[in-house]
């Protein structure tokens, strides 16, 4: 079938998010006199993204809510920092950090360069939406602020209100549905393999991986899963 819309995950594909976290987390541990507790910043960025990595899976999988993973996070960061009393931190309290933490990250944030003018070459031939693990405010908020919502007509799709995570098919084909076409007449976009890609192509959709490190090259991957390292490479396919 030809390809009538295309829908993208956000952060890693088109939020800079890494970038962005890394500033944030340095910035806020100068302010909070924490960063000498750790080796290097390398090493602070390391734990927080170890921590996030094994928290926010609880919350994907409803085990957590979005806040309540936050909490969470906060206070096994602050007890490998060596904070005396980091695990009996409140949730207010905790909450707080993160948002302190999120001030700094946010101030920063931005779009992938390439971003920005891949939607506008497909805005007007395709239609565009957004299958997101996330919020569905907290992802349009971010969208908002990076100057790409406008691009997106049709709602956004994310796992806290649709009820199941990437890689489940449901989500993908709930975005399929917003957008008022088949799985086989949609592209999907992301940059986790496992989560977008293979679980897109195992949905019926057209699955495009974005690597944008170059981690593994064209024949490293499965089957019906179409390799791209910048966002540019779709307006050629």
């Amino acid at each position: 079938m030809t390809i009538r819309g295309v829908l993208f995950d956000v952060d890693g594909t088109l939020y800079d998010y890494e970038k962005a976290e890394e500033f944030g987390l340095h910035e806020h541990l100068v302010a909070e006199e924490l960063s000498d507790r750790f080796e290097s910043p390398a090493e602070a960025l390391r734990v927080w993204r170890e921590v996030r990595e094994e928290e926010y899976p609880r919350f994907l999988s409803g085990e957590l809510t979005f806040v309540a993973q936050k909490a969470e996070r906060i206070r096994r960061f602050l007890a490998q920092a060596g904070v005396v009393g980091a695990l009996e931190v409140t949730d207010e309290a905790a909450t707080a950090w993160f948002a302190s933490y999120a001030v700094r990250r946010d101030a920063v944030r931005r779009a992938f360069d390439d971003a920005q003018p891949t939607l506008g070459a497909l805005a007007g031939r395709f239609r565009l939406g957004v299958v997101s693990n996330s919020v569905t405010a907290h992802q349009r908020a971010k969208l908002d602020a990076i100057g790409l919502l406008g691009y997106f007509t049709e709602p956004l799709v994310c796992s806290q209100e649709h009820g199941a995570a990437k890689p489940a098919a449901s989500i993908f084909l709930a975005g399929c549905e917003a957008l008022g076409l088949a799985p086989a007449e949609v592209a999907y976009v992301g940059d986790d393999y496992e989560k977008d890609a293979v679980g897109a192509r195992d949905a019926g959709l057209r699955a495009i991986w974005l690597d944008r490190s170059v981690s593994r090259g064209p024949g490293a991957v499965d089957a019906g899963i179409r390799v791209i390292t910048s966002l540019t490479e779709l307006t050629g396919l």
